[in-house]
């Protein structure tokens, strides 16, 4: 399987209640995750991470369909056109 460089958006709603169950998933799927950035918004209850990865396509949908099964997560993603 081919790897790309890819990112993958999460919004968090009700982020204390969903937001470990995000980092649970996120540590299942380490060995793909190159880095990543999360920045809460404490005032309405949600937070923005951004998860650069090194992955195949079916490595990547494993990861964002688990995340997208979690209510009060929206998820998009996106891999390179090439090979890295």
């Amino acid at each position: 399987m081919q790897k790309r460089l890819g990112f993958i958006g999460v919004i968090i709603h009700n982020r204390r209640k969903t937001a470990p169950l995000v980092n649970n998933i996120l540590t299942e799927f380490g060995d793909l995750i190159i880095g990543r950035m999360g920045i809460p918004h404490v005032k309405k209850e949600y937070s923005v991470i951004v998860v650069i990865v090194d992955a195949s396509t079916d490595e990547l949908g494993a990861l964002t369909g688990k995340l997208g099964k979690l209510e009060g997560v929206s998820v998009k993603s996106a891999l390179s056109k090439e090979e890295i």
